[in-house]
């Protein structure tokens, strides 16, 4: 491969975590998740960062979270109302899940 090329490859992939994070915020907003959540403070649910906070460094904290999303949770926050279970493909979620994990 020339020079030229590896270099255009690199810079291509080196842009991925900017699109990943601006479809993960499209998403939540798609989804109609900032009803409840904000990235810095709560509203009805726990703030994006606080999430991300709970779950840094956690083996499987991906997949914990998806199911959470998907079946829904009740009182592991400490508030009274309960987030129900999502309909969102397996593919957005997992772009929503690591784009919460990445806020810090």
């Amino acid at each position: 491969m020339k020079p030229v090329r590896i270099v255009s490859v690199l810079l291509a992939l080196s842009c991925l975590p900017a699109l990943a994070a601006e479809d993960g915020a499209k998403l939540i907003a798609k989804y109609n998740c900032l009803g409840c959540h904000a990235t810095d403070h709560k509203i009805v649910g726990p703030a994006y960062k606080d999430v991300a906070a709970r779950y840094r460094g956690q083996k499987g904290a991906e997949a914990m979270l998806m199911q959470e999303v998907r079946a829904g949770t009740k009182g592991k926050w400490g508030g009274p109302v309960a987030m129900p279970p999502q309909q969102i493909s397996d593919a957005d979620l997992k772009v929503i899940v690591q784009w919460i994990l990445a806020q810090k």
